[in-house]
């Protein structure tokens, strides 16, 4: 999750904004996915399942000791390689390139940032677009029991 000028790469990192206390977080490694579960947990009373693609930083021994450490509070589900049909944020991704002004693009990564913060405070009072996300025929894996 390196923050470039790429609104895709851009979506993903936004995700983790809020777990960090509102900071951009450059490059993905162990320690900041081990800091960014133990944020996550904090936030849940009972145990979180997370789906993670296969970044290394996922796949770490770092993040496999975290989590044997915290097997009550968090279990990650990965993905199959190479699919990125499965992957929620793939579509929240291809919802932010197509929300993003075509007429005036970001000059900058603060500008680009200031659009994609736009959008999610946007999608946070949309529930039934985010609901959608999870109704796609290759993500409704998620829904089911």
């Amino acid at each position: 999750m390196v923050v470039r000028l790429n609104p895709v790469v851009v979506a993903a990192a936004a995700t983790s904004v809020d777990a960090f206390g509102g900071r951009w977080i450059v490059g993905v490694d162990a320690q900041v996915m081990c800091r960014f579960l133990a944020r996550l947990v904090g936030h849940f009373e009972r145990k979180a399942h997370l789906i993670v693609d296969r970044h290394s930083a996922h796949r770490s021994k770092a993040v496999r000791v975290w989590l044997a450490d915290h097997k009550d509070e968090i279990e990650l589900h990965f993905l199959p390689s190479y699919s990125p049909e499965l992957n929620p944020d793939e579509l929240v991704s291809a919802d932010l390139r197509r929300s993003l002004p075509h007429t005036r693009r970001a000059r900058n990564q603060s500008e680009l940032a200031a659009e994609t913060r736009r959008f999610f405070h946007r999608r946070q009072r949309q529930a039934h677009v985010v609901t959608g996300y999870f109704e796609a025929p290759p993500v409704r894996y998620i829904l089911d029991e």
